[in-house]
């Protein structure tokens, strides 16, 4: 009796996860031979690859498609090769694409209700009145704050240059960028740079370490799309901690704005506000959006400042290290950066400031490279929202179902890019940049969802970059790699495993 329940509820699971096995089959797209339970997405299952290397070895296994199809579970996916179909998908045709597709549930996770994750009209009104926060005048109140942190790299670079110059580039500009969360954050002097195990850096950890458990959980979550709302796959101890350090400083300001132009501040005048009001992108009637509100909780804004913290940390600590990365790897181009650097800072009683990392061209273009060559973003996600037809190949898909934009992949193809392994970073001057195909380089994405933070996270970079470079070079160590091995487990951003050894020498000057 147990066999045959045994052997019946095997048939039942069988044919219930390949109930939509033939929906490319059906619209003539390509994929790959998908397997009960798991679709194709066996590998990222038990971790042998990252998802960005899957989209790009998929990518690159079919170049005469415009789209490939991939299957999560039983849920059809669409990998889009085609950037006539990536414009369409993330700016003209948005209104069908909104929802970017993470799926979690919010109300049972509350460090997600924030602009990185919610969708519909809640991100709509979010993302509508958190925009001038990012303005060039706040952007330039600001950079104070990012200055005083990239300035306590000399100390710490010269300790490092004494003590035979052996240093990991990706854990240096994690902490780094860790001091400029607090700061620009959180209004508070975190010195993570002078202290590897200070309370933020080890909440850093927490947020991008997934425990088992967790890849477990989402494990479930991807194959089986009908128990998703009843899964928390969110971390306690750092939602208690984010909680309280931003309640204490709410508190500390009183729920007033203080004058230090920090994150904390913008949300502060957020709330002074009041309700928020605007247009719906998920309810029109004939034609016209109706009227919707949103009264912002607290929780509301502790999940904001999750987001500036854990997207930003990991983003430009990935970017910056990575550029520090090529540079070592091409000491010509790393000379003609420091030149610049000197030149420009002659001009500024040798200070950095603003408006001279704004000149920092030859700096500029290198970061852009690194990024295109290793975006902390692998691939971008969206969900049909609409029933939508894609123009350029007839195709209809349903709503639910996800599109995949494979950035890493279309970074390296060399349709776009010439050369497209090589660091080039003069395929970023202002000559060359008006050439290359606007949907062609997406480390920020592209669109109404793109990132809002895009422009402080370069500003914050290249401070960094250039507080390094001013004073000392980086070369090659004995543990250096020239292809870095990318954690397979690591699915939103991208992460190396064993870090980015590196060596710092000070320059002669």
């Amino acid at each position: 009796m147990f066999l045959f329940s045994f052997f019946v509820a095997s048939i039942f699971l069988i044919l219930y996860t390949s109930r939509n096995f033939l929906y490319w089959i059906k619209r003539n797209v390509k994929h790959e031979l998908p397997l009960p339970v798991f679709g194709t997405h066996f590998k990222n299952l038990f971790g042998i690859k990252a998802l960005t290397q899957i989209t790009t070895d998929l990518y690159n296994k079919y170049p005469e498609e415009k789209v490939v199809g991939y299957f999560r579970g039983s849920t059809p996916e669409l990998i889009i090769r085609d950037l006539d179909i990536v414009r369409n998908i993330l700016n003209i045709d948005f209104i069908h694409f909104y929802p970017r597709a993470m799926g979690r549930n919010v109300e049972m996770e509350p460090l997600l209700r924030n602009l990185f994750h919610v969708d519909g009209d809640k991100w709509k009104l979010l993302r509508q009145h958190m925009t001038p926060a990012f303005t060039t005048a706040k952007l330039k109140a600001m950079f104070p704050l990012i200055i005083n942190c990239a300035e306590k790299l000399h100390t710490v670079g010269e300790d490092i240059a004494k003590n035979g110059g052996e240093f990991d580039a990706r854990e240096l500009m994690a902490r780094f960028t860790t001091d400029f969360i607090g700061a620009c954050g959180f209004g508070i002097e975190m010195n993570t740079l002078n202290n590897d195990h200070s309370a933020f850096r080890e909440l850093g950890r927490k947020v991008l370490n997934v425990p088992l458990r967790d890849a477990v959980l989402v494990a479930v979550w991807d194959l089986f799309p009908e128990v998703r709302k009843y899964i928390c796959v969110s971390n306690n101890d750092v939602e208690k901690e984010m909680y309280n350090i931003v309640v204490e400083i709410f508190e500390q300001r009183k729920y007033k704005p203080s004058g230090r132009n920090d994150f904390i501040d913008l949300l502060l005048e957020l709330i002074d506000k009041g309700k928020i009001v605007g247009e719906s992108i998920e309810h029109v009637t004939n034609g016209a959006p109706q009227p919707v509100e949103l009264e912002l909780q607290t929780m509301d804004l502790v999940a904001q400042v999750f987001i500036f913290f854990a997207a930003g940390f990991e983003t430009s600590s990935s970017a910056t290290s990575m550029t520090l990365h090529q540079l070592a790897l091409n000491p010509e181009i790393q000379l003609e950066v420091q030149t610049e650097i000197d030149e420009v800072l002659t001009k500024y009683d040798n200070k950095l400031c603003y408006d001279a990392i704004s000149e920092m061209t030859q700096l500029d273009m290198a970061l852009k490279e690194a990024m295109r060559l290793f975006p902390s973003l692998g691939f971008l996600q969206r969900e049909c929202a609409r029933k939508y037809t894609i123009p350029q190949l007839g195709i209809t898909i349903d709503p639910g179902v996800k599109v995949i934009i494979p950035i890493q992949a279309i970074h390296t193809d060399e349709k776009n890019f010439k050369d497209a392994k090589q660091f080039r970073p003069d395929r970023f001057s202002s000559e060359a940049v008006k050439k290359l195909n606007n949907y062609g380089y997406l480390p920020f994405g592209k669109g109404p969802r793109a990132c809002i933070g895009a422009r402080l996270g370069q500003m914050q970079s290249l401070a960094g970059l250039a507080a390094v470079l001013k004073k000392f070079s980086v070369e090659p160590s004995t543990k250096t790699r020239v292809e870095l091995k990318i954690n397979p487990w690591s699915n939103i951003v991208q992460i190396v495993d064993g870090g980015i050894p590196l060596k710092l020498k000070l320059r002669k000057m």
